[in-house]
């Protein structure tokens, strides 16, 4: 079920203080949208949509859901992904396709030949045929792929992005888990213009929501995606006017944030480097990919042998959050030495600054994800303890 986040007050857009369009643009883009609209007349208005994940396939859903509409202005005329990724080993290996390829594939109102999958946006088949479609807008949601001029010249009313983050802040390819490990208390969800600069066209729309203590990186991106979905709907008919780049508000430059692409170097998680509530955010910004994990050291209580091995933690809770942890008594035992100790529905691991992080639900090697307490019932006489470097 989609978990639906609280919005927060909303705020202007913030304006940049140079000029954006001059007048004899103004004038020239008011005379193609006319013309636009022209050549539109007495037919739906023609939109590709480019995307690729789970939460891309949202926004398609929502796209095709509108346009079986009766009063609907627009069809989607073609679904764009990045081809499947193959899966299995040798001669058996087979593409599986992504997310949004399988849903227009599944949904009955495209043709196969209206689904495409190009290596890269700059193919010229892909391009030739894209010129051949002159479609009315472009729609790009987590497409994962660069689009070249040439593509962002083709459509007569632009490209539109669907990007989770309150531009400029979080720009680039992982908005949401930075925020999160950042630890904001709010973001939200911008429908911008698609310009060749990475996520630095003109915004036509923006949310804000407050981003609960405990939420998680899918999590919110699902959320997040659902509310760009119905901002860009109902900014369609703005667009489709002629309107919409007249409207959109230039970014700020000074504000911009850029958000870096994961790596698996930094989901190993170092109970001495920082505090419970960094950590805690890292834990939730990168769950799904890359995840975390921690070595411990488990030791046998009768003979003193020890052992490392490598935990994934995959739920954590907020510092102060409350909801089974032990009390004054237990965080203080765990503090007080090495050992890892176990409260109520938690495992309290000592952190840097006196803290503790309380880690709810985690993954030891060769099994599947478990909660807390029934990994503490495995343990079978064995103490679990923090190796020397994370004292």
């Amino acid at each position: 079920m989609e978990k639906v986040l609280p919005k927060c007050s909303a705020r202007p857009f913030t304006h940049s203080t140079r000029p954006v369009i001059s007048n004899r643009a103004a004038r020239t883009i008011a005379k193609s949208a006319a013309i636009a609209h022209n050549e539109s007349a007495g037919r739906k208005q023609r939109v590709v949509f480019l995307g690729t994940p789970e939460v891309a396939a949202g926004v398609l859903q929502d796209l095709l859901s509108a346009s079986q509409r009766p009063d609907a202005t627009f069809e989607v005329s073609l679904v764009v992904s990045q081809p499947g990724k193959p899966k299995g080993r040798g001669n058996r290996a087979v593409a599986i396709p992504s997310p949004v390829e399988a849903l227009a594939r599944d949904s009955g109102l495209l043709r196969p030949d209206q689904i495409v999958c190009p290596a890269r946006a700059r193919e010229e088949d892909f391009l030739q045929r894209l010129e051949a479609l002159r479609p009315d807008l472009a729609v790009t949601a987590a497409y994962g792929n660069m689009l070249p001029q040439r593509f962002l010249d083709i459509p007569l009313y632009g490209t539109l992005n669907v990007h989770p983050s309150l531009l400029p802040r979080y720009r680039g390819a992982a908005p949401v888990q930075r925020a999160l490990q950042d630890g904001v208390t709010e973001t939200g969800v911008s429908v911008a213009y698609t310009v060749l600069a990475c996520d630095a066209g003109p915004v036509l729309a923006q949310e804000k929501v407050c981003v609960d203590p405990d939420v998680t990186a899918p999590e919110l991106l699902q959320s997040l995606f659902a509310e760009g979905s119905r901002l860009l709907l109902d900014r369609l008919p703005d667009v489709f006017a002629g309107r919409g780049q007249q409207m959109a508000v230039p970014q700020d430059e000074s504000q911009v944030l850029h958000a870096a692409k994961l790596s698996r170097e930094e989901s190993v998680l170092d109970f001495s480097s920082a505090p419970a509530a960094v950590l805690h955010n890292r834990v939730r910004a990168f769950a799904g990919w890359p995840g975390t994990s921690a070595t411990f050291l488990m030791q046998d209580e009768a003979s003193g042998a020890t052992e490392a091995v490598d935990v994934k933690i995959v739920k954590t809770r907020a510092p102060g959050g409350g909801g089974g942890g032990g009390g004054a008594a237990a965080v203080a035992s765990a503090v007080s030495g090495v050992e890892v100790s176990f409260s109520g529905d938690a495992m309290l691991v000592p952190c840097a600054g006196g803290t503790v992080l309380e880690v709810l639900q985690v993954q030891p090697p060769t099994k599947k994800s478990m909660a807390a307490k029934d990994f503490r019932n495995g343990l079978r006489g064995k103490r679990l303890l923090l190796p020397s470097t994370s004292l």
